[in-house]
């Protein structure tokens, strides 16, 4: 049996940029964290040479090419696989539509574990990049490349996506006072609405790759990515729910079905009791609203809202091999 754990992570501003359609042209960035809400996958032996993969359903097949799950099937076919494997998944959270790159998470710890039951060790660089192969090559799903890179390396981090589409994350360095009030400060709520992000960020791929008006957005929110580093850096907490606001009025403008009227309710019941900025997470049409708020203020949100919170840490590390114990491999 072999488990690997691969975190989920928290977007807070620069999401869009990481789509080919942009970044390819005037180059991306985010800035986000991995927090400690995972994505569990183990792999074992299976005793009669065939293949069962548990999920949401559980499928039991002879070869890799009858697998219904793609990204597991293209994991399998990219890292030659043949078979002889039971794989099972868990996650601390809704596995998908929630923003919070779920499967993209899947996706690289699945990597890591296939990886490891072969005897190969993948580094986190690695591990991002397979993972986008997969997801964005193999299985032509139009989603960019931050979610992969955030769950392979974890931390909070600037990740920067190159027009000659290399990527390269930059772990921020904070004093330690500042890094443990920004966590303190930020609070998440589930919406109850989940969706395909697929048919948001088509749409947002094709419409910024025509509109002149929407690449300046997102050229402008590239520059917040930087300037929330450098605000950050010289202990400027105050600047967060500003950039965050701007960030937000900005992504809406991408593409239709970002937000709803009911998100849109929900943002102003929390700017109203005490929120400075905030945003929906990943996409956009559901998952989780984040919020930045001085913590005197959390208690009034909470109720204001009257949705369910979710308590989070910010996770230092990518995805791990948490347990190795490997069966006449």
């Amino acid at each position: 049996m072999i488990i690997s754990r691969t975190p989920l992570r928290m977007s807070f501003v620069g999401g869009g940029s990481d789509l080919p359609s942009f970044y390819r042209q005037h180059g991306g960035a985010v800035l986000s964290t991995a927090i400690d809400k995972y994505v569990y996958v183990s792999v074992n032996k299976k005793f009669d040479g065939g293949i069962r993969v548990a999920y949401s359903k559980t499928e039991e097949v002879d070869h890799v090419q009858n697998i219904e799950h793609r990204l597991v099937r293209a994991t399998m076919e990219m890292l030659a696989v043949p078979g002889g494997v039971e794989i099972t998944s868990t996650a601390d959270i809704p596995s998908r539509g929630t923003g919070l790159g779920s499967s993209s998470a899947f996706t690289v710890g699945l990597i890591n574990v296939l990886s490891a039951f072969l005897g190969r060790h993948v580094s986190a660089e690695q591990l991002g990049a397979m993972s986008c192969e997969i997801e964005i090559e193999r299985c032509g799903e139009p989603i960019g490349k931050q979610d992969q890179y955030a769950s392979a390396y974890g931390g909070l981090s600037i990740i920067e996506f190159k027009p000659d589409d290399s990527v390269l994350v930059t772990p921020l360095i904070l004093p330690r006072h500042v890094r443990e009030a920004l966590e303190k400060n930020t609070l998440v709520f589930y919406t109850g609405i989940t969706r395909s992000a697929s048919g948001i960020l088509k749409e947002q791929s094709e419409s910024v790759a025509d509109s002149n008006q929407k690449q300046a957005m997102l050229n402008r929110m590239v520059a917040l990515v930087y300037q929330l580093r450098d605000e950050l850096q010289n202990g400027h907490l105050e600047a967060m729910g500003e950039i965050l606001e701007e960030n937000w009025q900005l992504k809406k403008q991408l593409a239709s079905g970002i937000t709803s009227g009911a998100i849109d309710d929900w943002y102003a019941a929390a700017k109203a009791n005490g929120a400075l900025g905030g945003k929906l997470l990943g996409a956009g049409a559901g998952g989780f609203l984040m919020f930045y708020a001085p913590a005197q203020s959390h208690d009034a949100i909470e109720k204001a809202l009257g949705l369910r919170r979710i308590r989070f840490g910010f996770e230092p590390l990518g995805s791990r091999i948490i347990f190795y114990n490997p069966t006449d491999l």
